[in-house]
């Protein structure tokens, strides 16, 4: 559970105190999500060093020994030269550290994947606007700039590699010239051979340590990079997983807690078992639900803020001066303007905010013994079934939870799922609605035993028509009666009549016992008034809508799970997926590129091998002459040459892969952003986006780390365990055959294992998933979870899928030791047969002799080695895979040289529809029916219809959106002639469900820098985005305002807001066709974007308007009427409303406000016939 203040509140209100808090809390939600997924692992990976540090030292300290005892004082030299050049390691892990500081300050990383998470979320809105191709460009530029530091980031680790190489190989050098030249003994093959097993080894530290001190060093921003004592300090830090372990101890230590956790005062609060007051001489009354004399704050320090609440949520104070109780067993209304504090109350009963008495008889107090039952506002759903989600660990019964569904309004909404309350609503659940998202949470509410229910506005995310249901069937209903309820709410119209007792809170935080009377709080707060008076207006507004598009209506379900599975890869990796990084390896030259390379690393591995047979080599010339008789200078020259052009190879050939490895990247990464932004509407809707950030960020990501170094880790092993047979085989060629033999046992118990370790590997991957996950939403309804007092319940599942992933993981660590015995099993074997052979037949000579066992011995540790890179590199292949599945899908036709329209295209508005049919897959059914209609330039085009009539899918097929069949002419030419970029760019709509981009108000108008800030303005202005920030206390607009999340911050009436500005791109980057559809919206904001239409447009703009009011397109110049996919009338609108049993004059006469609506068609008829005279 936790006592950390992670949540303000999870539904904040629309502006003032709530909402700072809320982008604070989402700030601390995201900084605890980083410390589980990526600090916790960096402590878990630093146990790895725990053995470098514990090794290492004693290694070298034996190695020193050992090569005392076998070459005497020239050891003691060669150490020397050793600790000489060690701040060669030390200058280039300073350089990593510096390029790694620069490029976390560049953030390039960060700013692709917020480019492709922005786009993803964005990506109908691009399609529709014909922004592919630039924001393609966008991507690409950011791309690059990553790539670019991941260049210099590789080139660094080369170096750092060669010179982890030279500097043992500097220190065998000197070590074996001393020896010989200075103290002129005699390097015979023994001395030789177990020697340099000695300095293999070192080598082998020294590269572990550099290894880990890079990893290190990427995640370390604490040391300079003019530090001397880096080296000492990283291994420290890396041992303890210092900065991982710096980030939890300062969130354990530093982070806020609750009252009832940090002990910050000894006051009375909601903790079981206190008591209030005595209210009378009888005794204390602990059921009492309310405050005496309280001051609440979302600051722990008592000083922080002032007296009056401000724009920072952390200065803001709940005060209650009194006593305030609220009725036991009936319903309590909260009532305020918005940003007032309404929550906050709720919040401060809860314990979540915190308690500043300012009086010794101050308190608070929320019975627990009976229950309580918590719905917020910003709705909370768990990642499983709808009926999980509602019974929230309660115990099953089928009367209560059939009850609970019908007066929740949900019967409807789970009969469009086939698999019913067993629907999986997803992450976040994403396949719910908000409505839905809203009702299933007060479904959670109702349906639990708790006596205190607490209800945060859960009619804002519903319409008029489900808002009544609620109050007359749920709130007024049995499961409800004789609970106590404190309902948090605007709709104070609606519910006044039920409540049995108003509470109100002023815009400064005052909250005030108002009794049953609501005209009282209405006649002393104006603001209230003000909005109860404006809520009115809308809901008799509301109910001439004559349809609303609501997302569970348009989506339907196969089963339980969501709308399209991910597909999960089994077997073994395709050859084909493994040619997709081939090709980006090599580009058109892919085979060339591979052949080189490969031909480069067998030369590297055969000097490599041949240097050690050259000192082998030399030491034999002291079997036969004097230490003074061998020319150990030219030995000494020609053994270094070997090895230095055994660098050089090696650098020359890995510089060539990185180059490769990079061209990979960039080109399989330009491909996946094509291949999406080139998909089809169909595919986006069955495609959720987190899926599709995910192949263009994680996937990515690891073709651009483990699947570039696993692939070449393979090939590299593979080359060198073949290089490494070949040397026992030149001097004893019958080991050919056990070689290969060996080969073959090897590969077959390879194979059992990769069978077995990629099945563990899947289900750790899915167990990780599940464990991350439920801790992610556990913190993000962690004020639901205290509320009902969850907390343990949700511990003992997070233990129980932390211990399953440890179960799996466990398996695969033991599989890792089961090919690693048996492998070494069969090196024994080998090894011990040859070395038998050698010393049974004594037909070579020592060096020969060492020669032929040290390749034996390293052929067979190579055999595991590539074996477990392999294992590695089809894991990473997964992610290949993926991609490959992701280039596969069903894409719009790309634009052609053809289908460029003339420059000057469209010179009018003219559009000719004929034989028109529509459907959204190519199975699908029709939702179009041979259409067939004529407007002409300038006109305004109203279209009606009920839900599913088709009126959406018109707007869609016209932009090509859909598969289509008949034409569409606009301006006399056929639209599926055209490119789709050429003809989406030239017809904008304004869609249902406003999108925007981060950042700011220019961007959002001009992405692409195309106009200048007056033309930009005057737009704004155009469309009337300016005419209700005079009515709010909001700042003004302006081309620099921040938007941020889509949107959302945009606070006052933010949904009408988010449609204007989107109406805006339509006026500043159309050419001269428009065609809006408006959703249901509010009535203020419909009226502004249609009188912009009307009067900002052009004389020949034609305009077409998807309408869900009739006083919408009541003054439109022809009205179209769709029917399941058919037009069946199409005229002016008084000519309509003069045919008897007509479509459009029944909809009208079904309204309620049939006279007005005639009116207007009248006037419209009048102006018409004026302009025509």
């Amino acid at each position: 559970g936790g006592g950390g203040r992670v949540e303000g509140a999870e539904g904040n209100e629309g502006n003032g105190a709530a909402k700072p808090d809320k982008v604070e809390r989402d700030n601390l939600v995201g900084r605890i999500n980083t410390l589980v997924t990526v600090d916790v692992d960096n402590i878990l990976n630093a146990k790895g060093f725990l053995f470098v540090v514990i090794q290492v030292p004693l290694e070298l300290a034996l190695a020193l020994v050992f090569l005392y005892k076998v070459l005497g004082w020239s050891a003691l030299v060669g150490f020397a030269s050793m600790i000489l050049v060690s701040p060669l390691p030390s200058l280039l892990a300073q350089r990593i550290q510096d390029i790694q500081a620069q490029k976390l300050k560049r953030a390039c990383h960060d700013a692709r994947v917020e480019a492709v998470t922005e786009t993803v979320g964005v990506l109908r809105m691009i399609k529709l606007f014909g922004w592919e191709r630039k924001m393609s460009d966008v991507i690409k530029e950011k791309r690059e700039d990553e790539l670019r530091w991941l260049w210099k980031d590789r080139i660094i680790s080369l170096l750092n590699d060669d010179v982890n190489y030279v500097i043992p190989m500097l220190t065998m050098i000197i070590t074996y010239a001393t020896y010989s030249l200075i103290m002129k003994e005699s390097l015979n093959a023994s001395k030789v051979f177990s020697s340099m097993a000695v300095f293999d080894m070192i080598r082998g530290d020294l590269s572990r340590v550099s290894s880990m001190l890079v990893l290190m060093l990427k995640g370390l921003h604490l040391h300079t990079a003019s530090d001397p004592r880096i080296i000492i300090d990283a291994i420290v830090v890396w041992l303890a997983g210092k900065v991982s372990l710096e980030r939890i101890g300062d969130f354990l230590t530093s982070t806020e807690l609750l009252d009832e956790f940090g002990g910050r005062n000894g006051h009375w609060s909601q903790v079981e078992g206190a008591s209030p007051v005595n209210s009378s001489e009888d005794g204390p009354h602990t059921d009492v639900v309310g405050f005496n004399n309280a001051v609440f704050s979302w600051s722990g320090d008592p000083k922080e803020g002032g007296e009056t609440p401000s724009s920072n949520s952390r200065a803001f104070r709940l005060r209650v001066e009194g006593l305030l109780t609220f009725k036991r067993g009936c319903i309590n209304l909260i009532v305020g303007p918005t940003g007032a504090g309404k929550t906050s109350v709720l919040m401060a009963l809860l314990g979540e905010m915190h308690f500043t008495p300012p009086a010794a008889d101050s308190w608070y107090h929320l019975p627990r013994e009976g229950g309580v039952a918590y719905a917020a506002q910003e709705s909370w759903v768990q990642n499983e079934t709808i009926r999980e989600n509602i019974l929230f660990g309660s115990r099953y019964d089928e009367e209560r939870y059939r009850k609970v569904i019908e007066q929740c309004a949900l019967k409807r909404d789970i009969e469009l799922f086939e698999a019913g309350d067993l629907t999986e609503v997803g992450e976040k659940g994403l396949t719910l609605s908000g409505g839905q998202k809203a009702r299933v949470t007060l479904a959670r509410a109702i349906y639990s035993s708790a006596e205190v229910l607490l209800l945060d506005d859960i009619l804002a995310a519903l319409d008029v028509h489900t808002s009544k249901w609620i109050v007359e069937h749920c709130l007024a209903g049995d499961l409800v009666r004789g609970r106590t309820v404190l309902l948090v709410t605007h709709n104070v119209a609606l519910t006044s009549p039920m409540a049995s007792h108003i509470v109100s809170v002023d815009i400064n935080g005052h909250v005030r016992d108002v009794g049953t009377d609501i005209s009282a709080a209405l006649k002393s707060d104006p603001l209230l008034a003000q909005e109860v008076e404006h809520e009115a207006d809308e809901a008799e507004l509301e109910k001439e809508v004559i349809d609303t598009i609501h997302k569970e209506d348009t989506v339907t379900k196969t089963d339980g799970k969501l709308v399209l599975d991910e597909e999960i890869i089994e077997g073994r990796v395709t050859w084909r997926s493994i040619m997709l990084f081939i090709k980006g390896l090599g580009g058109n030259h892919s085979l060339l590129f591979l052949g080189v390379w490969v031909c480069a690393m067998i030369l590297l591995h055969s000097t490599d091998l041949f240097a050690v047979w050259f000192l082998g080599y030399w030491g034999s010339q002291y079997e036969t002459h004097s230490p003074e008789d061998v020319a150990s200078q030219y030995y000494i020259v020609g053994y270094t040459l070997i090895l230095f052009t055994t660098v050089v190879i090696y650098t020359s050939e890995t510089a060539g892969y990185l180059w490769g490895a990079m061209r990979a990247s960039r080109v399989i990464n330009a491909q996946l952003v094509e291949s999406v932004l080139g998909s089809t509407f169909r595919w986006l809707d069955k495609t959720p986006a987190a899926r599709i950030i995910t192949r263009c960020t994680q996937d990515i990501a690891a073709v651009d780390g483990e699947l570039a170094s696993n692939f070449a880790a393979v090939v590299d092993y593979l080359i060198m365990t073949l290089v490494k047979l070949a040397g026992p085989v030149i001097f004893t060629p019958i080991f050919l055959l056990p070689g290969v033999v060996i080969g073959v046992v090897g590969v077959y118990l390879s194979n059992i294992y990769l069978k077995a370790q990629m099945s563990v590997k899947r289900e750790m991957s899915n167990a990780r998933s599940p464990v991350l996950s439920h801790f992610g939403a556990a913190i993000a309804g962690m004020v639901s979870i205290r509320a009902y007092g969850a907390q343990q319940s949700f511990k003992s599942e997070s233990l129980h899928r932390i211990d399953r992933f440890i179960r799996i993981a466990r398996t695969s660590y033991n599989l890792n030791r089961w090919i690693a015995i048996r492998i070494d099993l069969l090196a024994a074997v080998f090894t011990t047969g040859v070395v038998s052979y050698l010393l049974i037949r004594k037909n070579l000579n020592a060096a020969n002799t060492g020669f032929s066992l040290k390749a034996s011995l390293e052929f067979c540790s190579f055999i595991l080695w590539l074996v477990r890179y392999y294992t590695n590199f089809e894991v990473c292949c997964n992610s290949l895979e993926r991609i490959q599945s992701y280039l596969d899908i069903e894409h719009e036709p790309k634009s052609t040289k053809e289908g460029k329209p003339p420059a000057a295209w469209p010179k009018t508005g003219d559009l000719r529809v004929e034989r028109l049919s529509a459907r959204y897959s190519a199975t699908g059914p029709n939702v179009l029916h041979e259409l067939s209609f004529e407007v002409k330039s300038g006109e305004r085009i109203g279209i009606v219809g009920r839900t599913g009539s088709g009126k959406s899918s018109l707007t869609l097929s016209l932009l090509r959106c859909i598969i289509t069949e008949g034409t569409v002419y606009y301006d006399g030419l056929a639209t599926d002639k055209v490119n789709l970029e050429d003809l989406r760019s030239s017809i904008t709509i304004i869609p249902q469900i406003p999108e925007l981009l981060s950042g700011t108000l220019r961007r959002n108008l001009d992405p692409f820098d195309q106009n200048d800030d007056l033309t930009l303005n005057n737009a704004l202005r155009a469309a009337g985005l300016f005419s209700l920030q005079s009515e709010s206390e909001e700042a003004r607009l302006t081309l620099d305002s921040a938007i941020v999340n889509g949107g959302n911050n945009l606070s006052v009436a933010a949904d009408f807001r988010r449609r204007q500005v989107v109406m805006v791109l339509s006026l500043t980057c159309r050419v001269n066709g428009d065609f809006a559809a408006t959703s249901a919206i509010d009535h203020k904001t419909d009226s502004v974007i249609q009188s912009s239409l009307r009067t900002e447009l052009g004389p020949d703009v034609t305009v077409l308007t998807v309408a869900h009011r009739l006083q919408t397109i009541m003054d439109a110049d022809k009205i179209m009427v769709l029917d399941h996919g058919n037009m069946v009338e199409y005229d002016a609108p008084q000519a309509l409303l003069t045919k008897k049993g007509g479509y459009f004059k029944a909809l009208v006469d079904e309204s309620g406000d049939r006279q007005a609506l005639y009116a207007m068609a009248q006037r419209k008829g009048i102006d018409s016939a004026g302009r025509h005279l």
